[in-house]
């Protein structure tokens, strides 16, 4: 099982953010530790304090937390789940907060042993464009004070296809992102999310996104670069060094069992999925009726195979159509031969040893290609 802790609170939102997340406060804060600590409490006691594989506390931006918030999340955790000392241990941080190196030594010595950076730019316009609350400067002490704190696992954070970005811009990015030298780099394309500031901004016409030839430019160079770097591309936005996959993520994306707690956070576990309300507020409301988990979908095959399909495509591994036939009863290459055919010879797919994975230029598409599968009559 993965364990997931979300953490809403910020300096202030993002100019593109649509997460759950709000301004931190005092009263908020002991608010959310408050309903934490009984939620975690009655999934440890439901599940019998059960062994998890991975940890990872997003948000938000946990490294917003004082010490002493810090260390009672730690250890409502390891009173009720079993955390091997080998686990990976993911934490988010922004670079405007990872900055005290007193705290940092804390998440060291708690357990925390991999840091996910919101870098997200290294250009300065850029960061303006998207809100962000740290300069290039920031993430370079950041780097460099997680590293003296003994952090050998850093992931960094890049979105492209922001709005006024051009390849030039998205290159310089990448290749300042390597020089930083994090183990892992997660570089995801811009979502414009009805209602941010950014939307509206774009809508207006004040900011133009690239268009979609130079956005295409961005995903393929960028990853070409990277691989050439030594960055293995695993997944559709994600790329590592040997070793240094996330392993909770890919947990999500087999398919795995998890538990989410905090605002916002879903969890899915024994063929169930439930999601938790989005702001502290009605969270803790929830947590004082102790009504955890109400409600939800019960996932049947055809909704396990169409995720599969959804996850498993995202991945560089691909899906083992044996799976799919397993949960659907359904031969996807005799039934999909004509599209499978045209995929191929457009080169956007491979079949290779029983899986169907995505080439690059797929993983471009791969909303259209998945969608063709799911929805095939609509084509």
């Amino acid at each position: 099982m993965l364990l997931y802790v979300h953490v809403p609170f910020c300096v202030s939102k993002c100019r593109y953010c649509a997460f759950a997340s709000e301004v931190m406060s005092m009263d908020a804060l002991e608010d959310w530790d408050a309903a934490f600590s009984l939620e975690a409490a009655h999934y440890g006691r439901l599940l019998n304090k059960p062994a998890v594989e991975t940890v990872y506390i997003g948000g938000g931006t946990p490294s917003l937390l004082p010490a002493w918030a810090f260390e009672r999340l730690v250890k409502n955790l390891r009173r009720n789940f079993t955390i091997p000392g080998d686990a990976e241990f993911t934490m988010e941080a922004n670079p405007d907060s990872a900055t005290d190196m007193d705290l940092m030594r804390l998440w060291r010595s708690s357990g925390v042993n991999r840091v996910s950076l919101g870098v997200q730019s290294l250009d300065e316009a850029m960061l303006r464009v998207l809100g962000r609350p740290h300069g290039v400067a920031d993430v370079h002490t950041a780097v460099q004070r997680l590293r003296a704190a003994g952090f050998a696992n850093l992931s960094v954070d890049l979105i492209w296809g922001l709005p006024g970005q051009r390849l030039k811009n998205w290159m310089d990015t990448v290749k300042a992102a390597v020089r930083l030298g994090p183990e892992h780099i997660s570089a995801y394309g811009l979502t414009l999310e009805p209602g941010t500031p950014l939307s509206q901004i774009v809508e207006e016409g004040t900011l133009a996104l690239p268009n979609e030839d130079e956005a295409a430019k961005m995903y393929l160079k960028g990853g070409d670069f990277l691989e050439e770097e030594g960055y293995l591309h695993y997944e559709i936005s994600n790329f590592a060094r040997m070793g240094f996959a996330s392993k909770h993520n890919q947990g999500y994306w087999e398919g795995k069992d998890y538990l989410g707690l905090g605002p916002s956070a879903v969890s899915t576990l024994s063929g169930r999925r439930w999601e938790n309300p989005k702001d502290v507020a009605r969270y803790t409301a929830l947590s004082r009726k102790k009504a955890w988990g109400e409600g939800g979908q019960e996932l049947t095959p055809e909704v396990r195979a169409r995720e599969l399909l959804m996850l498993a495509l995202r991945t560089s591994k691909g899906m083992r159509l044996a799976e799919y036939k397993r949960l659907t009863g359904r031969d996807l290459v005799a039934a999909e031969g004509k599209l499978l055919g045209a995929l191929r010879q457009k080169d956007l797919i491979r079949i290779k040893d029983g899986n169907l994975r995505l080439t690059r230029q797929g993983m471009l598409v791969s909303n259209l290609i998945i969608g063709r599968f799911l929805f095939p009559d609509e084509r």
